[in-house]
């Protein structure tokens, strides 16, 4: 009995999950009838079952043309299923992804205002060295007192560069710690947000080799469609194995219970029973038993 009620109990159980995910998924689809919509998904829910459990125990007797109705509109039933199942779960991971996205914005926006400012850093650092390497030329090409004066003369025409120069990347490099005391917030958010994403991650990252933000993507979609897979194909069949494990549980008790009764018959036909010889009828119709027959007959004579 264990062998029906388990897989009866389970297959209600994913068809209800399985039902509830469709429904709402199919509910946010339609959004426009959203209770009309949850009301149609669940009586084309339950009928799916109804239908699968029915014609399983009625294949035999259905005509060709209901078997094949039945069969076709359990299988289109299914998709519509796994249709609401992966709207609920896409949804599920959009409005998380999306959560992550404006403040993922503002990250990359002030990543990109840092890096404009560290290239002007560079250029900046760039040209320092140009004017240092223009001393280092003309202290290079002469060895006596007039080459050291002519390259501190050199310096001392950079100089006013030079300070503007060092003053102009100084301010930078302030504004650059300005801007990254400005995005920390922001970043632990997003690492925080991504941190749910990520047994996603390396799934993306197993199957695509890489964590880009376009594979994790493909890899949900992936993990929703192999949930889909298994999801409500599995509740139908198990919906079918409890029927036929019941019914085999049936037929086996049919099985003993005729075996009992013909017992019993043949225990009530062994009980003695008179012969009709033993009987005999006299004239007034009465029945005497042989044994008394002989009585009867010396007492007409006489």
């Amino acid at each position: 009995m264990t062998q029906f009620i388990l897989p009866f109990l389970t297959a209600i159980a994913l068809s209800a999950v399985a039902a509830y995910y469709s429904v709402i998924g199919l509910a946010q689809i339609f959004p426009g009838s959203y209770w009309p919509v949850i009301i149609m998904g669940s009586v084309l829910e339950i009928s799916k079952i109804v239908t699968t459990s029915w014609l399983y125990n009625n294949w035999k007797e259905t005509v060709l043309a209901m078997k094949v109705y039945f069969t076709i509109a359990i299988i289109l039933l299914m998709a519509i299923t796994s249709m609401g199942i992966f709207g609920y779960l896409s949804k599920a991971h959009i409005e998380h992804s999306s959560t992550i996205a404006p403040q993922a914005a503002k990250v990359e926006l002030y990543d990109e205002k840092i890096k404009v400012i560290q290239s002007q850093i560079d250029r900046n650092n760039k040209n320092l060295s140009q004017y240092d390497e223009a001393v280092d030329q003309v202290m290079g090409r002469s060895k006596d007192e007039k080459g050291a004066e002519r390259a501190n003369q050199i310096r001392k025409a950079q100089q006013k560069d030079r300070e503007r120069i060092i003053a102009e990347t100084k301010g930078l490099q302030k504004e650059i710690q300005t801007l990254t005391e400005e995005k920390l917030p922001l970043s632990l958010e997003v690492k925080k947000a991504e941190s749910d994403l990520g047994p996603i991650k390396y799934v993306a990252e197993v199957v695509y080799g890489t964590q880009d933000r376009d594979l994790i993507d493909k890899a949900v979609r992936l993990i929703i469609f192999i949930i889909i897979i298994v999801f409500d194909p599995l509740a139908i069949l198990l919906l079918i194995a409890s029927n036929q494990t019941y019914r085999k549980y049936a037929l086996d008790k049919l099985d003993i219970l005729p075996e009992n009764k013909a017992r019993k018959k043949k225990k009530i036909d062994k009980r003695p029973t008179s012969s009709l010889e033993s009987f005999f009828v006299d004239p007034d119709h009465e029945v005497i038993h042989k044994s008394k027959i002989a009585t009867f007959e010396d007492d007409l004579k006489s």
